[in-house]
């Protein structure tokens, strides 16, 4: 929804911040209003604020305060803000709230921000809460909660303006004169053209209906040709769409190229913040699911997997230096150098990695152009390891008074950023050939690919440089 400025000026006035974030003293203030249960207390500090600053405040609230202030706002409270806070905040309290108060909710809420309310609730719940709402609605809702998790029908707007091709421009403006505001779309861009099957044949943008002579057609300004999402299609996908033509908004078809619902920009802008989210969670191996509000433990059990197989990795390496325990031992200079090589060979891998998962994921990397990727990614990694190779290996040599070493600092260096680069890259094509998602897969195999080759080639051309046995 949009930011008006009488809503920024409200908002400024009575969200107070500090160094980004909110002051602690209006929390305290509000929790303590809360606890006492002064309505008029709660209705006087957060009554004016923005629905986002709302969403930040109830973030910040107890356990119990949260449900109490939904409670004592009635219905003065904005259900749009349990939209701007985490999944696991919003299941903290919707659970506590009774199903009058979320039909409440649902039905003042457009119906792309009902159904993700809805999605948060249980299904027996969520049944409940469809089974009170009026026929109408709960059509509509439930069928675009038949559509798939993620999807653009989970998505999208279902309230949008569609009038048949033989309207002129002065008889739709007259209609957004006559019609009632809360029968309109809070927001809207564009007016979409239908047959009577109610078949998509065009749109017209707003400032193109404005421009028009009153008795102009629609099907004389309208665009046929508007590019259009699948109700079944991904969000991601959606998402790029919006990206690549710069788009505002998209018309949403169902298989018959029949008009379902709208999809907006601030909806794509919450789908593209969560994939770039998701993606560096799982890049470190976390559960791109988990919020700071997370339970303790169950944070705890999310981590352990990806720590366990990092782990199992770990002795993957280790069976590598056992390997060469005697060459360890007749020359220290091996144990200190060792992880020089293998750590910017892993630093190399994890840069290339993170291009190639990003790639990816945007569709840039493909197989198409994987081949020149690969190659190119094996070019940069061959210069700097020719570079970094000189640079360690002249400072081993000095560092351990044994000109020796460079030559064998300098190979070793070079094998690994090459083998680096190689893993960093072929690790996520072959999984995201595998359908497995290469943020989450990648990181451990990477690493071991660099650690194994990096003490491996290291210790193996140590040992026949210096006839080590």
């Amino acid at each position: 929804m949009p930011l008006d400025q009488d809503e920024t000026a409200t908002g400024a006035e009575g969200f107070r911040e500090e160094g980004g974030g909110l002051d602690a003293d209006f929390v305290f203030e509000v929790e303590a209003a809360i606890a006492l249960g002064n309505a008029d207390r709660v209705h006087e500090l957060v009554g004016g604020l923005h629905e986002a600053d709302v969403g930040a405040l109830l973030e910040r609230l107890s356990h119990e305060a949260r449900p109490r202030l939904v409670e004592l706002m009635g219905a003065d409270f904005d259900f749009t803000a349990l939209m701007e806070v985490g999944e696991a905040t919003r299941e903290d309290i919707l659970e506590e709230l009774p199903v009058e108060t979320l039909v409440e909710g649902v039905r003042e809420l457009e119906s792309d921000d009902a159904v993700a309310l809805l999605e948060t609730l249980e299904p027996a719940e969520q049944a409940e809460v469809l089974d009170a709402l009026p026929a109408q609605e709960r059509i509509v809702l439930r069928r675009s909660l038949d559509y798939p998790e993620d999807s653009a029908g989970r998505l999208m707007q279902t309230t949008l303006i569609a009038v048949p091709p033989f309207w002129t421009a002065g008889r739709v403006l007259d209609f957004f004169r006559e019609t009632e505001g809360d029968e309109l779309p809070d927001s809207f861009f564009e007016v979409f053209v239908v047959d009577p099957g109610y078949h998509l044949l065009g749109t017209v943008f707003l400032d193109a209906l404005v421009r028009a002579k009153p008795n102009a057609r629609l099907d004389e300004i309208m665009q046929a040709d508007r590019r259009r999402v699948k109700a079944t299609e991904d969000g991601a996908e959606a998402a790029r769409l919006f990206e690549r033509y710069n788009l505002v908004s998209a018309p949403v078809v169902d298989e018959s190229e029949r008009l379902v619902g709208v999809l907006t920009i601030d909806d794509i802008v919450d789908v593209i913040q969560e994939q770039a989210s998701e993606e560096i969670k799982a890049l470190g191996g976390v559960n791109p699911e988990e919020e700071l509000t997370d339970d303790f433990w169950w944070i705890a059990r999310s981590r352990f997997a990806w720590l366990f197989v990092n782990m199992l990795t770990a002795f993957i390496t280790s069976s590598v230096l056992k390997t060469f325990q005697s060459q360890l031992e007749q020359m220290v200079a091996l144990a200190v150098l060792g992880p020089i090589v293998a750590g910017q060979g892993g630093n190399s891998a994890t840069q290339t990695m993170t291009v190639a998962v990003r790639a990816l994921a945007t569709r840039e990397l493909n197989r198409a152009n994987a081949l020149k990727i690969i190659f190119r990614e094996l070019a940069i990694g061959a210069v700097n390891g020719a570079a970094f190779g000189m640079v360690t290996g002249v400072v081993a040599a000095n560092w351990f008074h044994n000109v020796g070493l460079l030559p064998v600092m300098a190979l070793a260096m070079f094998t690994n950023l090459v083998a680096g680069a190689f893993g960093g890259i072929i690790v996520p094509l072959v999984f995201d050939r595998f359908k497995f998602d290469p943020a989450v897969s990648s990181g451990p195999f990477v690493t071991t690919i660099t650690d194994v080759v990096g003490y491996g080639a290291f210790l193996t051309i140590a040992s026949i440089w210096f006839h080590l046995g």
